[in-house]
C-alpha cells in the first residue's frame, strides 16, 4: 500500500484493487487514475513523486493486518507490563550507563541545524513534544550542537536522528564485541519451535551518564535540547546496548540469541519454547525492559531473523530482505557507482548473503574490479551478466543445514587462475559456500601451490568449525595426497603444511569429472562471459552453444563426418572447435561422440597396450608328456620334391625334431612319418598343442590322436601366441638355415640333420642347459664336446636318480622363466574383460596377401562387427555370435582380437508396428521423396513426386494429403539449411 499525505489531504494506494481515496483539489487527478484497472506501480511512483515535488510527504507501508490483543496470547497475557503502548517514562538507573569518552584536548562541536520541510517539521514538533512529555529529553544550555535528521522505520512511520558525525569524530570509540551472524545461526542447531522478542525504542531504555548528557545537545528551530538516554546516531550506542543484553540475557544463552534488541528463543519442543519464554519475559520485568508486542512472534516453525529465514530445515536467505538486491537498478555512470546506488553498495549487499552462492567471487569479480582505485567505469558485458547472474543466485539460493558438533566434515575444494572455491558439508549436506578472487602474487602460483592454498583457505576461514574435529577434504589435485610425506618443500608450503597438521583431517583425491558436489571454478565463470551485439553469449570470445539443443549435435556431426574433416580424432576435433564455440564439458562430449562413431571404431587402430595379461601354461611334469607342433611353409623346393619343415618340440626339454615334408601332405600323410618319428622314438604324448591348421584341425587327424589317447589343443582363432614355443623355436630354425645355405651353399634338406642336432645340443637359457642334456642327462659328443663318457658314465640307480633330479631342476627352471617372460609381456599389456552379452568388434589385420572374413588389401576395415559375446572360455577367450557368412571361421577368439562396440544410442532406430489386414498385407509407407517432377499444361502447372524408384508419378497434391509427413519433414530440413 502507498500512502501520501500533505496537511489535510491523504492519499492511499491500494495495489491489489486500487482503492483511491481523494478530496480537494486533488480530485481531477484522482479521478483519471481510477479508470486504469491495472495502473502499473511505477506509473503511481511518478505521480507521487510530482507531488512530493510540490511539498508532499509520501512513505510506502505494508497493508495494515489484524493485529491480536496480549489478552489472546498465552503465557504473554501474563506479562502485560513487559508489553506497554508507550515506553514509561526515564529508565532506571542500570549496570550499564552510556559513557561518552572524549579524546583529551577536544572542544565542543557546534554545528548548525538543517532545514527541513513544513511535513518534516509537524513531525519533528510532534516528536519534541512525545519526548519531553516521557522525560527522555529537556532544554539545554549545552555548547555542543548538533542537527536533526529523520529516517524511515520498518512500518513507515519516521525515526527522529540527530547526525552526532562531529561528536564521534572526537569520541574515543568503544571496543566491546560485537556477535557474528554466522555464529549466532550456528547455535540455533536442532532448533525447531522460535520466539522472537522486539524491544521498544530499544536505546532509549539506556541512561546516558549525568556528565555526558550536554554532549548529547541537539539543535531545532524549536529549541535546544539534550538527551537523558541513548539516541540514534552515537558511535558507541551500538555496543553499549549489545553489553547491556548480553550481561542480562547471557545465562539463557543455551536457548537465546541477542542481536542489538532483537531477542530470538529457540527450542526442539513447543512446551521448551513455553518454558524458556517465560523465562526472558521474568527477566525482562525484573530489569524494567519493555517489548513492542505488534513486532513480537510466538511459537513459530520458521522465522525471519536478521534477513534470513531460518526452520528445522536449516537456513536459507529471507526473499523480502533480498527483494532489495534484486530490484537494484543497473549503475550508468561514475558518479552513481560512488553514491549510495553504487557498485560498491550493491556488492555490499549481496555481499551479505555470500555463504549461499557458489563461487560468488568469480562471479562478482568484474563489477569488484571497478571498485578498484584509478579504474575508469566502464559497464562492460561481462559486469552486466556478473549483475544479472548474481540477482539470479540470491533469488534461488539454497537452504543451508547447520553444522552439528561431533559429526564428521566435508570440504571440496579447487582452484584456478580466477579464484579459490570451497564447500562446507556435513553428512552430504551443504553447510556453507566460499571463495575469494586471487590476489595479485597468488595468480604466479603453480596449480600444485594453488590448490593447497585452495584448502589453506578452507580451514582458516571455517577454523571455528573444524579444529579439533574430524574432517575429509576431497581434491582434484593428486599430488596433494602426499603432503605429508614429500620431502622437497619451498618455504611458504612447510608454513602450510604446519598449519595443516593442526587438523584431524584426511585428504582424499576425487577427478573433477567425478566429483558432483563442486562445480570446476575455471569452467563457466561469469567474468569471461560476454553479449554480443546480436545478443549471443560468448565465452572468451567463443560462440556459446545450449546444452540440449540440435545444433550442437549438428556441429560436431559436422567437424567429424563431413567431407572437409573425414573422421579426425578427438584432439583435433576439440582443437577445431574450441576456438569458434564453447559448451560445459565440451572436451567430454567430443571424445564420446568419436568413441560412439562406427566408421571409426571399425576404421582406426587401438593405440594402447596388448589386451590380455600373459597367461602361462602349465609345466610338463615329464619329457615327452606335452610336445607342441607347427608347419614352416613357403621353403625352396629341394630336389627331393620338399618345400616345408614339420616342428615336434617336447615342451619340458625343449628337444625338437625337424621333419621335412611338403606343403601339400594331408594329415594322412602325415600320420606314418609322426608314428615313425615321434612314436617310435618317445612314445604316445599326452597332449599336443598347435594352431588351427587344417591339417590339425581334420577329422582324421582328430580321430587319429583320439584313438592314440592323445588330447589335441588348438589355439584360439588367429593368435599365434597361443603355442609361443614352436614360434620361437620356428624363429631359431629359420635363422639357422639362412646361415647354413649361405655359408656352405646347397639345399636346406642337406642341412637339417645338422641343424637339428646344433640345435638340441646347444644352451638354453630357459632351461639353463642344452636340451639333449635335459633329456639324456648329458650333452651328445661333438667335435666341441669331445670329453669321452668312459669311466664317468652314469649306470643303474644313479641314472634314474640323476635324471629324476634333472627333471625337477629343469621344471624349476621352466617356471622361473614363464615368471619372468610373464613380467616383460605385461608391462606392454592391459587386463580387458568383457561380460556376455557385450557387443565387440573383431580384429582384421590388413596384412597383405591375407583374406579374412571377406576382406583383402590394406583398405580394408581394421575391425569388423559388431558382434555377441555368448560365452567365456577361460580367462582370455571369448566365444561370439558370428552370422551365416562367417560359417566356416572357428568362434572362439582370444580377447587381444576384440575391441568394445560403443553404441550411439541415437543410431537406435524404433521401428513402427505394421498393422497387418486380413488378407495378410500391409500397407508401406513411403519414407521420403526421391524425385519431383513437373508438367506444364496450357493453363496451369501440374507437379508430380516418386517415393521409390520403381513406383509411378504422382500428383503432389494427392501425396500431399495423404502423406502430409513427407512434405513436412522436406520444409524442415531447408529451415535447418537455411538457419
Amino acid at each position: 500500500m502507498l500512502r501520501t499525505s500533505c496537511q489535510h489531504h491523504t492519499l492511499h494506494f491500494s495495489c491489489q484493487h486500487l482503492l483511491l481515496f481523494h478530496h480537494s483539489r486533488l480530485e481531477l487527478d484522482m479521478c483519471l487514475l481510477t479508470q486504469l484497472e491495472f495502473t502499473p506501480c511505477l506509473l503511481l511512483l511518478w505521480v507521487v513523486q510530482m507531488w512530493f515535488q510540490s511539498g508532499f510527504l509520501w512513505t510506502l507501508a505494508e497493508k495494515p493486518t489484524k493485529q491480536l490483543k496480549i489478552e489472546e496470547i498465552p503465557v504473554v497475557r501474563d506479562y502485560p507490563d513487559v508489553f506497554p503502548d508507550e515506553l514509561p517514562g526515564m529508565p532506571p538507573k542500570r549496570e550499564v550507563e552510556f559513557r561518552i569518552d572524549l579524546i583529551p584536548g577536544t572542544r565542543p562541536v557546534s554545528i548548525a541545524p538543517y532545514r527541513l520541510s513544513r511535513p518534516f517539521q509537524e513531525e519533528l514538533r510532534r516528536q519534541l513534544d512525545d519526548l519531553l512529555s516521557k522525560k527522555l529529553i529537556r532544554h539545554s544550555v549545552s555548547p555542543w550542537r548538533a542537527p536533526v535528521l529523520f529516517t524511515k522505520k520498518k512500518d513507515g512511520s519516521w525515526r527522529m536522528c540527530v547526525d552526532y558525525r562531529g561528536l564521534n569524530a572526537v569520541t574515543i570509540k568503544n571496543k566491546y564485541p560485537l556477535p557474528r551472524i554466522d555464529e549466532l545461526f550456528d547455535r540455533l542447531k536442532g532448533a525447531r519451535v522460535f520466539s522472537k522478542i522486539d524491544l521498544q525504542s530499544g536505546y532509549n531504555q539506556i541512561p546516558v551518564r549525568e556528565e555526558d548528557i550536554e554532549k548529547t545537545a541537539f539543535a531545532t528551530m524549536y529549541g535546544h535540547y539534550e538527551f537523558r538516554v541513548m539516541s540514534f546516531g552515537l558511535t558507541n550506542a551500538l555496543r553499549c546496548f549489545m553489553e547491556t543484553m548480553n550481561n542480562m540475557l547471557h545465562k539463557f544463552d543455551q536457548f537465546v540469541v541477542v542481536f542489538i534488541d532483537d531477542i530470538l528463543i529457540f527450542s526442539k519442543k513447543e512446551k521448551e519454547n513455553v518454558k524458556h519464554l517465560m523465562m526472558v519475559l521474568q527477566t525482562l520485568r525484573d530489569n524494567k525492559f519493555y517489548a513492542k508486542l505488534k513486532k513480537c512472534e510466538f511459537w513459530l516453525s520458521e522465522v525471519s531473523f536478521l534477513g534470513h529465514v531460518i526452520n528445522k530445515k536449516g537456513i536459507s536467505v529471507d526473499p523480502s530482505k533480498v527483494s532489495a538486491v534484486v530490484e537494484w537498478e543497473r549503475p550508468s555512470n561514475v558518479k552513481e557507482v560512488r553514491s549510495f546506488l553504487g557498485v560498491r553498495s550493491f556488492l555490499g549487499m549481496a555481499g551479505y548473503y555470500r555463504r549461499f552462492v557458489k563461487e560468488f567471487s568469480i562471479i562478482a569479480k568484474p563489477l569488484s574490479m571497478l571498485t578498484h582505485k584509478n579504474v575508469k567505469f566502464e559497464w562492460t558485458n561481462e559486469c552486466d551478466l556478473s549483475f544479472r547472474v548474481l540477482k539470479e543466485k540470491l533469488v534461488s539460493a539454497p537452504v543451508l543445514a547447520l553444522p552439528e558438533p561431533g559429526k564428521r566434515f566435508t570440504i571440496y575444494s579447487d582452484a584456478s587462475r580466477v579464484g579459490l572455491g570451497c564447500v562446507l558439508m556435513q553428512e552430504g549436506k551443504v553447510i556453507a559456500y566460499a571463495s575469494r578472487q586471487l590476489r595479485k602474487h597468488e595468480e604466479n602460483y603453480p596449480t600444485h601451490d594453488l590448490e593447497l592454498a585452495a584448502v589453506v583457505f578452507a580451514l582458516k576461514l571455517w577454523r571455528h568449525y573444524l579444529y579439533g574435529e574430524p574432517c575429509d577434504i576431497f581434491t582434484d589435485h593428486k599430488s596433494l595426497k602426499y603432503i605429508f610425506t614429500q620431502k622437497d618443500l619451498n618455504l611458504g608450503q612447510r608454513r602450510w603444511l604446519e598449519l595443516i597438521k593442526d587438523y584431524d583431517l584426511n585428504i582424499q583425491y576425487t577427478p573433477g569429472k567425478a566429483n558432483g558436489v563442486k562445480k570446476r571454478i575455471n569452467e563457466g565463470r561469469v567474468g569471461n562471459f560476454t553479449l554480443d551485439d546480436y545478443g549471443a553469449i560468448r565465452f572468451c570470445g567463443r560462440l556459446c552453444v545450449p546444452q540440449k539443443a540440435q545444433v550442437k549435435e549438428d556441429i560436431l556431426r559436422e567437424a567429424h563426418r563431413s567431407r572437409y574433416t573425414v573422421h579426425p580424432g578427438e584432439n583435433k576435433i576439440y582443437q577445431d572447435l574450441k576456438k569458434n564455440y564453447w559448451w560445459k564439458r565440451m572436451k567430454i562430449d567430443v571424445a564420446k561422440y568419436v568413441a560412439s562413431c562406427g566408421v571409426c571404431q571399425r576404421v582406426k587402430s587401438e593405440h594402447k597396450h596388448s589386451a590380455g595379461k600373459l597367461q602361462s601354461l602349465n609345466v610338463p611334469l615329464w619329457p615327452w608328456d606335452d610336445i607342441a607342433m607347427d608347419f614352416v611353409v613357403a621353403l625352396p623346393r629341394t630336389p627331393k620334391g620338399k618345400d616345408a619343415i614339420w616342428v615336434v618340440v617336447d615342451r619340458l626339454s625343449n628337444v625338437a625334431h625337424f621333419i621335412p615334408c611338403r606343403s601339400t601332405n594331408s594329415a594322412s600323410d602325415l600320420a606314418p612319418i609322426y608314428v615313425r618319428e615321434i612314436v617310435r622314438l618317445h612314445g604316445v604324448p599326452k597332449t599336443i598343442i598347435s594352431d588351427r591348421d587344417s591339417k590339425f584341425n581334420s577329422k582324421f587327424w582328430q580321430s587319429l590322436q583320439s584313438a592314440l589317447g592323445t588330447d589335441v589343443v588348438l589355439s584360439t582363432a588367429f593368435h599365434p601366441h597361443t603355442d609361443g614355443q614352436s614360434e620361437r623355436t620356428i624363429q631359431t630354425l629359420e635363422d639357422m638355415l639362412r646361415s647354413c645355405v649361405l655359408s656352405w651353399q646347397g639345399s636346406w634338406e642337406d642341412h637339417l640333420p645338422l641343424v637339428e642336432f646344433a640345435y638340441n645340443n646347444s644352451y638354453h637359457a630357459s632351461i639353463k642347459c642344452a636340451p639333449f642334456e635335459a633329456l639324456y642327462g648329458r650333452k651328445c659328443r661333438s667335435p666341441l664336446c669331445w670329453d669321452a663318457v668312459g669311466e664317468k658314465s652314469v649306470l643303474g640307480l644313479d641314472w634314474v636318480q640323476k635324471t629324476s633330479e634333472r627333471v625337477a631342476e629343469i621344471r624349476q627352471h621352466m617356471r622361473i622363466a614363464q615368471s619372468r617372460q610373464k613380467s616383460y609381456a605385461d608391462i606392454m599389456r592391459r587386463d580387458l574383460e568383457f561380460q556376455v552379452g557385450d557387443h565387440v568388434l573383431l580384429k582384421v589385420s590388413p596384412t597383405k596377401g591375407i583374406v579374412r572374413f571377406g576382406t583383402k588389401g590394406k583398405l580394408s576395415p581394421r575391425y569388423i562387427g559388431p558382434f555377441t559375446i555368448v560365452a567365456r572360455i577361460g580367462k582370455l577367450a571369448y566365444r561370439l555370435e558370428l552370422p551365416e557368412s562367417m560359417k566356416g571361421v572357428h568362434n572362439v577368439f582370444h580377447v587381444s582380437m576384440l575391441r568394445k562396440y560403443l553404441r550411439d544410442p541415437k543410431h537406435h532406430i524404433t521401428l513402427e508396428p505394421v498393422t497387418i489386414e486380413q488378407d495378410l498385407t500391409f500397407e508401406a509407407r513411403p519414407v521420403n521423396i526421391l524425385e519431383e517432377s513437373e508438367r506444364v499444361l496450357r493453363h496451369r502447372t501440374l507437379k508430380y513426386v516418386k517415393t521409390e524408384r520403381e513406383a509411378t508419378w504422382e500428383l503432389e497434391s494427392q501425396m500431399r494429403l495423404k502423406y502430409p509427413e513427407l512434405f513436412a519433414s522436406g520444409e524442415s530440413f531447408h529451415f535447418v539449411l537455411i538457419c
